[in-house]
């Protein structure tokens, strides 16, 4: 009679052991899963990197220097030129990083860059002359307004970005509009990015402005 009470106390015991082990565990699952998510350090100096590298381009820009990016320019994609928020793949202007080297020493080139909103005028000139008056990164002056991966201007015209650069980063350059033209004279620039063997690489120059 005691060893069949010992052996009942003893699968008791176990089970009242297992039970506990398991509220525990449930317990632990639950705290783990109440944990804050903590962000990658790396995300932040990796934002910053990609901001600097942007600074760059931009203040080369804005200087005139447009050799000074050639480096910047992806190696096999080359970079995109598009007048407007709406990109268009088969229209826009490419060029690869030795045909853009090219095309400011040759400076006297022609290129259909895409049609003028409003007028649908032709845009033709040279690449000189589209990167100091189209891109126009002087714009944006030397304490830019700059969003990563985010977008400030507000317009009519639809920003697919998103859509074409799916894995890519970009940089946004914002000026305001002024008052004596109720906000609607706002510009941005927003440079697009892709890594390619541990670097980030341009790979366009998008602008933006009011549309009708």
């Amino acid at each position: 009679m005691n060893k069949r009470f010992m052996y009942v106390a003893m699968i008791s015991g176990v089970a009242l052991s297992l039970t506990m082990t398991g509220c525990h565990a449930v317990k632990d699952n639950n705290q783990a899963s109440l944990s804050p998510t903590v962000a990658p350090p790396n995300v932040k100096t990796s934002q910053q990197t990609l901001t600097q590298q942007a600074l760059h381009i931009q203040k080369a820009l804005a200087e005139g220097d447009y050799a000074a990016i050639t480096d910047d320019i992806h190696p096999t994609r080359g970079v995109r030129f598009s007048m407007y928020a709406y990109i268009q793949p088969k229209a826009d202007k490419t060029f690869s990083r030795d045909q853009y080297a090219q095309y400011l020493r040759q400076s006297k080139i022609r290129f259909t860059w895409g049609e003028k909103d409003g007028t649908g005028d032709l845009l033709i000139t040279t690449l000189p002359d589209y990167l100091r008056h189209w891109v126009n990164a002087s714009v944006f002056g030397d304490n830019p307004a700059i969003s990563v991966n985010n977008s400030q201007a507000v317009g009519n015209s639809i920003n697919n970005l998103n859509k074409i650069y799916q894995n890519s980063d970009y940089v946004e350059f914002y000026k305001d509009g002024s008052v004596e033209y109720s906000g609607m004279d706002w510009r941005a620039m927003r440079l697009v990015f892709d890594e390619y063997q541990g670097k980030r690489y341009l790979v366009a120059i998008i602008s933006d402005q009011w549309t009708i």
